[in-house]
Parts: structure tokens; C-alpha cells; sequence
């Protein structure tokens, strides 16, 4: 990759078990301490349905990006792929809301880890409000700063010392399940309190209990796609590889969560389970089981599995800020490099803003909740880009090629768009509400204040938007789901949200850009020199 911008270039060192491990130490951060607990609130004994349900979901929405990754082999590949779409306008949208799902995760895990910390220096949180105290802010600052400054490794160190992360991040869930299982296996959990749960609860518990939001790291394979020695055959193995090992450990917790419960404690019902203490559900089950060893390592993972998932993700949201300066969506700084090949610039920009949402409000604390609704939005054009891309770039080099494209990515646009429904009316008010005040202020600025030719913000090829988040929002006020109306029941809201989604795809396929636009903006997307295709790859 050109290195006009930096005194160095990208380094392609990072080869298919560091992609692997980038993409698995995503999904497997404090989500997993934590998510079989509130998924078995909801849905009970068929939470473990739940997991099996979102990892399906999610192994769709990959095999859809594992085309696109391996057809814009750059780092911050996500962003690259609206542009080639729709345009530059849908490019800029697109890209800054990709930014704001990434740069909330690392600062959500560095308070994770001072909050546990908070058990042995009660003076880092506030124990009525729950928000960082002074002391707990600006040590929170201090271990984004930590994670900023191991991102300007080489990306072969940082992936190295990812690996090492990773396997103990492995380790811990499997030896999770089997402990549990073998000291305690409750099988009439499984048709305990019945009545005290409901079917829906299997799908709310999919965006509420953080099921989805534990698979969602699988891309960060694809935004360090530039680094990747090998990038058409590494890419389909880590985005897709690094699902099915997550759903394995996910799975397995469920349903060693659920049979470890002692018949007692759910004698007032699922939605009443709770635990004692700040070690959460799983160390309180081994302690209560007398495994004080697994307790003990629960404990210490509570801070490895944090840190090592806000590594990477300020890993990920770095290379997103590199791709928005070098396609002219930010400052052409961001798109800096290092002498090692890093983008410094991104990463500063990371850990600037990733610090704001410490700010001791609970109104940043509250705004976390919905980054995880942005970011399901944002895999939600994968399917959308899949299908213009087959008809506008039909020979377009695809190393490789997804079966069924045509089936497969209207099913999966349907089961994002559940998703965001699932979420909840308040949820998604406040989600579309902020999408909306950014897209205003962005068009001022650049009618305004930059006076940018109209014709090229791409009012056409953007239209689509409207009708596609409007509808959802409409139709999330009819449920009855997280605050709405409760006009429509929850199957007749669904084939509802399944039809208006074929629409809006039908609307975004027919606002696409011409063949002959959609192959120059390839063109500008590849024309880019891969310094570094010949380094030696990591294993």
C-alpha cells in the first residue's frame, strides 16, 4: 500500500491463526462472563436455542463479508466496500458510523476492568451510581493510553502478543464447561419454572442479553485484511473460522450454565436468578460449588479477557480511520503511517475520543447500550453490497465466491434488520435519533460550510437510507417490544419487517451506482501499490 501519507507502509505479516486469533479475542471479551446469565433471564432453558439462532445469523452475515473481504483485500475493508456500492456519499455515512460502533468497545472493556478492580480498591467506582469516580476515570484513561501504545507495535508483534491472549481466552470458557459439568449436571433444569419465560425471549435475547454483540468481532479479520500475507485465503478461514469457534465456546457455556444451577435457585423463576457479589454469574457458581480454583481463574480473566478485546478493537477501529483518510472521508492524516506500519494517527484519534465515553455521566454509560444496535446496522449493508456488486462487477476477481449469493443475502438483510428490531423501540428512538443529527450536521458542513458540488454528495444513491431506517423505526413503534405500542403482535411484526426489508433491498439495488461508476470506483479502491505482498507471513 502506498506510503505517501507516512514514512512507512503497511506490513502484510499477518498470516491466518493471528487473523483467526484477531477475530476470535473480539467475540470472546466480558460478554462471556456475562451472557449465558442474562440470555437464561429471558429465554430460560431455550437460551441455548438463543446462541445457535445468533450464531447462525452471524455465519451468514460472514460468509457474506468473507466475499467482499477477499474482493477489497485493505485494511478497513468495511469502509472501502460502501464506497464501491453507492458511492462516496454512503462511503462517508457509512464509514463514521463504523467508527462510533468501534470506539465505545475498548473504553466499555477498560471500565470493565476497573470495575472488577473496584473489589480491591473501592475507590475507582461509585458504589451508588455505579459511574467511574475521578480516580477510576483517569485510570481507566491511563489503560486505554496502555492499550493505544501496544497498537503502535509492528502488527506482527501485536498479533504475536494476541495469540498469547487469545489461547488463554480459549482456555478459560472450555475449562468452564467442563468443570461445571462434571461437578454439577442438573438435566431437570431443563423443564424447570416452566411459565416463567416466554418464546419470544429466545429472540429478544439475541440484542438484550449480548448474544449478538459477542459474535460481532468477526470482522476484525476483515479490517486488517492490508496486513494479511495471503489475504484471498486467509480471510474466508478467519472471519468464518473465528465464528464457528465462538459458537462452540458460547454454546457450550449455555448450556453448562444452565445445568450447573442448583433446582433451588430457580424456584422463584428464571427471570428472578441472581447472584451475590461483583464476581459475576459463572464465579459465583464455582464458588458456590466449592471450586474455589475455577473461581479464582474467573477472576483473573476478568481482566485479561477485557483487555485483550479492547486491544484489538482499538486494533480495528484504527484501521477504520486510515481507510476514511485515504478515500477523502476524513483528513488525509488519519491514513498515516509509522515507521512499523501502523497508523498512528488512528490510533491517537482511538484512545482521544475512546476516552469521552469514561466521562463520568450515566448518560455516556447509557449511550453504550446502543452502539451495539449501530454496529448490527452497519453489517447490515453487507448483503445489500453482495447483491449490486454481482450485477454491476459480474468479473470482478472473487477468490471467494458465496453459493446461493441470491438467496442467501435477501435472508440474511431480513435477519439483520430482525435483529435491530429485537432491540427494542426506545433502543432504536435513540439509535436512529443520533444516526439522524449526524447526517444533518454532516450535509450542512458540506453544503454549507466545505460548499462541495451537490451532485457529488450522491442524494441518489443514498435515498435509499430514508425508508430503510425510517421503516424500522415505524415499525419497532408498532411492537411491543422495548416501549412500543404493542399494535402488532410479535409474528405478524416479523413477516412485516420481512417484507419491508425485500423493499428497501429492492429501493438500495435500484439506487446503486452504474456499472460503469461501481468498476471506477473499484479501480480507485485497488489501484493502490501492495507494499509488503511478498513478506513473510506469521503462522
Amino acid at each position: 500500500m502506498a506510503s505517501s501519507q507516512s514514512g512507512g507502509s503497511l506490513k502484510r505479516h499477518a498470516g491466518p491463526i493471528g487473523l483467526l486469533f484477531a477475530s476470535t479475542t473480539s467475540m470472546i471479551g466480558s460478554g462471556w462472563l456475562f451472557g449465558a446469565y442474562h440470555a437464561a433471564k429471558l429465554a430460560g432453558p431455550w437460551s441455548i436455542l438463543s446462541w445457535v439462532i445468533g450464531a447462525v445469523i452471524i455465519m451468514m452475515l460472514a460468509f457474506c463479508f468473507a466475499e467482499l473481504a477477499t474482493m477489497f483485500p485493505r485494511s478497513g475493508a468495511l469502509v472501502h466496500i460502501s464506497h464501491a456500492s453507492h458511492g462516496d456519499g454512503l462511503g462517508r455515512i457509512w464509514s463514521w458510523m463504523l467508527f462510533l460502533a468501534y470506539v465505545a468497545v475498548p473504553a466499555v472493556e477498560a471500565e470493565a476492568v476497573v470495575t472488577y478492580a473496584n473489589n480491591y480498591l473501592p475507590f475507582l467506582v461509585n458504589p451508588s451510581s455505579g459511574v467511574l469516580t475521578v480516580v477510576g476515570f483517569f485510570v481507566s484513561v491511563v489503560l486505554l493510553g496502555i492499550f493505544a501504545l501496544l497498537n503502535l507495535l509492528a502488527i506482527r508483534k501485536l498479533l504475536q502478543l494476541n495469540s498469547a491472549i487469545t489461547w488463554w481466552k480459549i482456555f478459560v470458557p472450555l475449562a468452564t464447561v467442563v468443570g461445571l459439568i462434571v461437578v454439577a449436571w442438573h438435566p431437570e433444569n431443563m423443564h424447570a419454572a416452566p411459565g416463567t419465560y416466554k418464546m419470544s425471549g429466545i429472540f429478544t435475547a439475541l440484542p438484550a442479553a449480548g448474544i449478538v454483540f459477542s459474535f460481532l468481532g468477526f470482522r476484525t479479520a476483515i479490517e486488517l485484511a492490508g496486513e494479511s500475507s495471503n489475504p484471498h485465503r486467509n480471510m474466508p478461514f478467519a472471519v468464518i473460522g473465528s465464528v464457528v469457534l465462538a459458537s462452540v465456546v458460547y454454546v457450550g457455556l449455555q448450556i453448562a450454565f444452565i445445568m450447573a444451577l442448583a433446582p433451588s435457585q430457580l424456584s422463584g423463576g428464571w427471570s428472578t436468578l441472581s447472584f451475590a457479589g461483583d464476581l459475576g454469574p459463572f464465579a459465583g457458581l464455582a464458588a458456590g460449588l466449592g471450586m474455589t480454583w475455577l473461581a479464582a481463574i474467573l477472576y483473573v480473566d476478568a481482566y485479561v479477557s477485557p483487555g485483550g478485546t479492547g486491544l484489538i478493537y482499538l486494533t480495528g477501529g484504527s484501521r477504520i480511520l486510515m481507510a476514511n483518510g485515504q478515500l477523502d472521508t476524513g483528513p488525509k492524516g488519519l491514513a498515516k503511517l509509522s515507521s512499523q506500519g501502523v497508523p498512528w494517527m488512528g490510533v491517537l484519534v482511538m484512545w482521544i475520543v475512546g476516552c469521552l465515553f469514561l466521562l463520568p455521566f450515566p448518560a455516556w454509560q447509557k449511550m453504550v447500550e446502543y452502539i451495539t444496535s449501530i454496529t448490527v446496522l452497519t453489517y447490515g449493508i453487507g448483503p445489500v453490497v453482495l447483491l449490486c456488486l454481482r450485477r454491476n462487477a459480474p468479473n470482478a476477481e472473487r477468490p471467494f465466491k458465496l453459493a446461493g449469493a441470491n438467496v442467501l443475502a435477501p435472508i440474511t438483510f431480513i435477519l439483520s434488520n430482525w435483529i435491530i428490531y429485537w432491540a427494542g423501540f426506545y433502543t432504536n428512538s435513540v439509535l436512529f435519533i443520533l444516526i439522524s443529527v449526524g447526517f444533518v450536521i454532516y450535509a450542512l458542513y458540506y453544503h454549507l460550510v466545505a460548499r462541495m458540488p451537490a451532485e457529488e454528495f450522491g442524494w441518489r444513491y443514498i435515498s435509499w437510507l430514508l425508508p430503510w431506517f425510517g421503516g424500522m423505526w415505524v415499525l419497532s413503534a408498532l411492537g411491543g417490544i422495548g416501549g412500543g405500542l404493542g399494535v402488532l403482535a410479535f409474528v405478524p411484526e416479523l413477516v412485516l419487517s420481512a417484507l419491508w426489508s425485500l423493499v428497501v433491498l429492492w429501493i438500495a439495488y435500484k439506487t446503486t451506482l452504474s456499472p460503469a461508476e461501481t468498476e471506477r470506483a473499484i479501480e480507485k479502491i485497488l489501484k493502490e501499490d501492495d507494499a509488503g505482498e511478498n513478506a513473510p507471513s506469521l503462522p
